[in-house]
């Protein structure tokens, strides 16, 4: 038997030999820069925040005493259930004009189009203030045959108050995002999953409920969450049209006592607290929907 030339059986050794020495001696690139930019960066952090703290004109023993002040804590409910209702209102108002803009009818994505490109052309400032003076456009609202006998009629001041105002325009100017993001949630699932759903015998509704949906979901969740967000920040704006939201109480004392910073770091420390709910319920339902999507690591 002839015998294994030295050449042939070092060479491999040595060839591995010289990757594992490689291999153990590399080192991560750039470690210095992101030290000093992780450095520099703590650095600026913890400046801020001991300007924040020790700056006496935050006066924080008047922002303590104003947390839970009853009238503040009356505009935190007024922003939370504002915030709830028009998100749901949003919500079936969005699948609607989502369901005519992927239907096959002409008219019906022509008007959706029409309807979403208007609504996010023109800033919820602008809506809002525009509902709140609808009367001036329109007196009487009138139920009746047109050009004909009237049923019913009211007026429109009475019907429109800052109430009505803002969960109408607010409701509007979400509806219009979330018709975008259920869409981009619907066209995110194969048509392939349907039309299965469909050869088992299931009804076009039951399809799109049991199989569509729930697949679209993972997709609508996450800018769904984002639009909660926006939705509860974007109610400061009803302090415009004068209703007493988390903002427009800050405002209303601070207005009598002359303590502005105060009362707004008020409002601040309640937006960052009611956000941060938000943002871990947000984390939590993706988490939950995308059981079963992610690879566990070896």
């Amino acid at each position: 038997m002839k015998p294994e030339s030295p050449s042939t059986t070092g060479a491999p050794e040595r060839a591995g030999q010289a990757v594992v020495n490689d291999v153990a001696a590399a080192r991560p690139r750039g470690r210095v820069r992101r030290l000093v930019l992780s450095g520099t960066a703590l650095a600026i952090a913890g400046l801020l925040l001991a300007w924040v703290i020790t700056n006496e004109r935050f006066e924080w023993p008047v922002v303590a005493s104003y947390l839970f002040a009853p009238y503040v804590l009356k505009g935190v409910v007024t922003t939370l259930w504002l915030t709830a209702i028009c998100m749901v209102l949003g919500v079936v108002f969005g699948i609607v004009l989502a369901l005519m803009k992927l239907s096959s009818s002409i008219p019906l994505r022509v008007a959706s189009n029409a309807f979403i490109w208007f609504f996010r052309a023109v800033p919820m400032l602008v809506q809002l203030i525009f509902w709140f003076n609808l009367s001036y456009l329109l007196p009487r609202v009138v139920v009746g045959v047109p050009f004909g006998p009237e049923f019913f009629s009211w007026n429109t001041n009475d019907l429109i108050n800052a109430t009505t105002a803002a969960i109408i325009g607010l409701t509007i100017h979400e509806s219009v995002y979330m018709a975008e993001i259920i869409r981009a949630g619907i066209l995110s699932v194969d048509s392939g999953q349907r039309d299965a759903a469909l050869a088992i015998g299931m009804t076009p509704g039951r399809a799109f409920r049991r199989t569509v949906l729930p697949q679209a979901m993972r997709v609508i969740v996450p800018p769904t969450g984002s639009q909660v967000i926006s939705l509860l920040k974007g109610t400061s704006l009803v302090s415009v049209i004068g209703m007493t939201d988390l903002l427009h109480a800050t405002q209303v004392i601070y207005s009598r006592t002359f303590e502005v910073v105060p009362l707004l770091m008020v409002a601040s420390v309640w937006y960052l607290f009611l956000v941060g709910i938000l943002s871990i319920a947000q984390t939590q339902l993706e988490r939950r929907l995308g059981r079963g999507q992610t690879r566990s690591s070896v």
